[in-house]
């Protein structure tokens, strides 16, 4: 045992860690690798090297984060009219304009900043772990806690956590693309090379970040956090800033066609008042006020924060996000391709029978288990040494539980034989393992070559019917004779009705008299099946037929055998009766050469078993075809082309390999098919709510253009200014449309058809329905002042003071009375979700007050040009606001409204 030094590792040296001899590394680093480094030893490593983590570059400053805020052309156009203003001498609209776009930017920046913080702790969320030795065990640790001079242990799909030199490999092979640039995976094995190998061909090494592809491998840890290749890397990279999502360019485009119709319309209505006799300051007062009129200061605001706030809401339902634009393609989604295994099932595999030629055992409903007396000794003997020996993962027995450290199936084995009261690390010390071929999706095997007391001898285990096919021999009893084909069509058939019931079978197989030179899996002996129960999750029916009633297709895509696939899908819900197609891998030929015959039957099926990563990615290519919006969940690094294809990659976040989560534009933290429809759910009320307040700001700030227009055009005296209208969006836009965005949605949201991917957010029957609402709160505005002059005044002359406060606070309680208007059809005005949502009360209530508030004050009601109003013209203010809200209500209920929903 190599002693551990008093002082950290250093890991300075002339040798380079590659061309190092292995005990003079491991000297230097000072770890014994049978052990792992102490608790104590960590905790000064950790003290003196910092944690493993790659010290990003300084986030984008407060001061940066602020002037973007300035960035939108309509922010722009705002400044534009307040310098217009400050030309004309109108220095208190000048000011106003200015208070206004500074306030709408501090409101943006603390928006976004939240946000940005919101992304940072969604990012801590999904945690990477690594297999570490730790005080003579295997552990699974947080990356950040490595040290150098720490054991990890890699296998395929794992993300390598530091820099390492590798001493014990199987067939490992690295993905170092995002280092080197080397498109194919690299061969990895423990080696000594010239002190002058370049980097790309340092084939001992692991580098932190690279992903494993294949095989496993033990290493030691010399290089961590900025030490590493990637750190050396990331002090050369400069911050990029994060694309704009769908939805933002969507907004950015429309902002954009906004800007030319406000500036089309100030151009005509200047002309005509001109035209018309009007001063021409008076005009330009009139032209700014439209400026500001069509300005939406609330829509990036409120969009912000629904996104921001939508994705804390899935994180909740412990769902993490992993790109922006996934929230929006979320409420889209017409198809999920779902795994079976610990997604629609709780992955907690326990051994419940076992099927050899020499007998049977079941477990016990009333005890742990039944005794061993069912089984042959030397059959029973060589299953037990399959389950422990050709096996990767660790259990550690706690006082009430087994924490389970790595694949859910090889952790049921070990459980089965610790249960069996045998001893997992005696027997793995007696038999240490010489070699190995691990498992891999396309041959569904893994063998071991152990050096046994009995001599070198392998065992295996895999699918049945991939085993069954490296079978030359079958162990009956205590007797090896050949396996015949009459044979092997019994077992696939006890497989076959083992798996009919739900249980997952694999088959264990060994032969004896091997070396290493030998090929593993080639002349095996047959010993028998482990039949193993993985119970669905008992929240998964209700879930899928809410997808049903969503319009969402669920599809189960598994490499497990068929008839357990279809079991499982019977228990579901996901087919109804035992007739139901189920499509086989070996039946899929490649997507060249699919005919429609063959893409028709793939659409239509509900299960496919024994499929491939290959197939996957074929299966999406044929729905994608067909328009649909494919969500796709995978856990493996072969799952990674397939979820990178699909419109939403849904990576595992307790099972899943990092390379799948990598990829992934989604990470479920609990692997739970559940998970995903409440964030199809969320991503549908994150669109409505978008929806609504976009519905909602431009049909309000359409009718402040349409009366300014009116006014304008029609010469009349009681014009709004500038100020108002500043005003007047200051209060009615961003506290009703934030409200709007954080409302929970209606209970229609998912028995909705999901949307098509190419819908904008505002549709041309939602143009129609703007310009009515826009319509109906001008036309109850204009009334209003008319009303008051002809019916509670009845002056000949106008009083244009009175006149304009009419129409302002008229205009304010029927924008602020609109919200109420939002809510989904289908219901009673009383139970609709906006009139439910408290946020919104709030907000109308807290506007109602800034404006009763405000009045109070002299200097206030001088610069918005208000004027004392009677009791009656009050009433008629908040009267005719009302009145605007209950036309748009009643009229919601005609048959044009109908055609589309809320």
């Amino acid at each position: 045992m190599v002693k551990v030094d008093k002082k950290p590792a250093t890991n300075k040296s002339d040798t380079p860690n590659w061309a190092s001899q292995e005990k003079e590394l491991f000297t230097r680093l000072g770890v014994d690798i049978e052990q792992g480094l102490s608790v104590a030893e960590v905790a000064t490593r950790l003290e003196s090297f910092g944690p493993n983590a790659i010290v990003q570059d300084k986030q984008t400053p407060a001061w940066k984060i602020f002037l973007r805020q300035f960035k939108s052309p309509l922010v722009l156009l705002l400044v534009v009219a307040a310098g217009a203003s400050f030309a004309f001498q109108e220095w208190l609209d000048g000011s106003a304009i200015l208070v206004v776009v500074f306030l709408n930017a501090g409101i943006g920046f603390y928006m976004e900043f939240q946000a940005g913080r919101s992304m940072a702790a969604l990012k801590k969320m999904v945690a990477v772990s690594a297999k570490v030795q730790r005080g003579g065990s295997l552990k699974e640790l947080n990356i950040e806690m490595l040290v150098p001079g720490d054991v990890i242990y890699l296998e395929a799909g794992d993300m390598t956590p530091a820099d390492a030199r590798l001493y014990n490999s199987s067939q490992l092979q690295v993905d170092e693309s995002s280092l080197t640039g080397e498109s194919v995976p690299v061969e990895k094995e423990p080696a000594v090379l010239p002190p002058d190998t370049p980097l790309a061909e340092q084939s001992n090494l692991l580098f932190k970040g690279t992903f494993v592809t294949k095989g496993n491998g033990w290493a030691v840890v010399f290089g961590t956090g900025m030490n590493t290749e990637l750190g050396k890397i990331a002090h050369l990279v400069g911050t990029s800033e994060q694309a704009a999502t769908p939805l933002e360019k969507k907004l950015e485009a429309f902002s954009g066609r906004l800007i030319k119709i406000t500036i089309g319309l100030v151009v005509v209505i200047f002309g005509v008042g001109v035209l018309g006799g009007k001063p021409i300051l008076e005009m330009f007062e009139t032209s700014i006020a439209l400026a500001v009129a069509a300005v939406p200061e609330g829509l990036s605001i409120v969009a912000t924060l629904a996104l921001a706030q939508g994705m804390l809401k899935l994180a909740r339902h412990k769902v993490i996000v992993r790109k922006l634009s996934a929230v929006e393609t979320l409420g889209g989604t017409t198809v999920i391709c779902t795994d079976k295994t610990g997604t629609l099932t709780q992955n907690k595999l326990e051994v419940e029978s076992l099927a050899a030629p020499g007998g049977t055992w079941a477990k016990s409903n009333d005890a742990a288990d039944m005794p061993v007396g069912h089984l042959p000794e030397l059959q029973y003997q060589r299953l037990i040494q399959i389950a422990i020996l050709c096996n990767t993962s660790e259990i550690v027995a706690q006082k009430r539980t087994i924490k389970e450290i790595g694949d859910p199936l090889e952790t049921g084995l070990l459980k089965f034989a610790h249960r069996q009261g045998e001893d997992i690390k005696d027997l793995r010390l007696k038999s240490p393992k010489v070699s190995e071929m691990p498992f891999s999706s396309e041959t569904k095997i893994m063998a071991t070559l152990h050096d046994t007391p009995e001599g070198k001898l392998v065992f295996a285990k895999g699918a049945v019917e991939d085993l069954l096919n490296c079978c030359s021999f079958i162990l009956d009893g205590d007797k090896t004779t050949p396996l015949s084909p009459k044979a092997k069509k019994t077992w696939l058939g006890e497989a076959e009705n083992m798996a009919s019931s739900g249980l997952k079978v694999i088959a264990g197989a060994f032969k004896s008299d091997a070396n290493a030179t030998q090929e593993l899996a080639k002349d095996l002996v047959f010993v028998g099946l482990f039949g193993l129960i993985d119970p669905p999750r008992k929240e998964i029916p209700a879930a899928i037929r809410h997808c049903r009633d969503a319009g969402i297709e669920v599809v189960m895509v598994t490499g497990d055998h068929p008839a357990t696939a279809k079991a499982i899908g019977r228990q579901l819900g996901i087919i109804d009766t035992d007739e139901t197609d189920v499509v086989l891998g070996k039946e899929m030929p490649d997507f060249e050469k699919l005919s429609k015959a063959d893409k028709s039957r793939w659409v239509a099926a509900k299960i496919f078993a024994r499929v491939s990563p290959k197939q996957k990615l074929d299966l999406i290519r044929v729905f994608q075809e067909r328009k649909a919006i494919v969500g796709m969940t995978g856990d493996g690094v072969n799952d990674a082309p397939a979820l990178k294809k699909a419109d939403i990659g849904i990576a595992m976040g307790k099972r899943g390999t990092q390379v799948a989560q990598d990829v992934a534009d989604m990470v479920l933290r609990d692997d739970s098919f559940a998970s995903i429809v409440a964030a199809i759910r969320q991503g549908r009320v994150i669109f409505d709510n978008i929806r609504k307040f976009v519905i909602y700001l431009l049909s309000c700030n359409l009718s402040e253009l349409a009366i300014i227009a009116i006014v304008a055009v029609l010469l009349l005296d009681f014009q709004l200014k500038p100020l108002q209208i500043l005003f007047i969006n200051l209060v009615t836009d961003v506290l009703p449309a934030l409200a709007l965005g954080v409302t929970p949605g209606g209970p229609e949201v998912m028995k909705q058809k999901p949307r098509a991917a190419d819908e904008p957010i505002i549709d041309k029957s939602r143009w129609w329905r703007i310009f009515f609402y826009a319509g109906v709160i001008t036309a109850t505005s204009i009334g209003a002042v008319y009303c008051s002059h002809y019916a509670l005044h009845a002056w000949g002359d106008w009083d244009a003071a009175l006149s304009n406060n009419i129409l302002f606070f008229t205009l304010i309680f029927a924008q602020l009375f609109h919200v109420f208007n939002m809510g989904s059809m289908d219901l009673p005005f009383w139970r609709t979700e906006v009139v439910r949502n408290r946020y919104v009360w709030f907000a109308v209530g807290g506007c109602v007050l800034i404006v009763a508030v405000l009045y109070q004050i002299a200097p206030v009601r001088k610069a918005l040009s208000m004027v004392p109003m009677s009791v009656a013209d009050w009433a008629l203010s908040i009267g005719a606001g009302l009145l605007a809200m209950v036309v748009i209500r009643l009229a919601r209920n005609l048959k044009f409204f109908q055609n589309e929903k809320q």
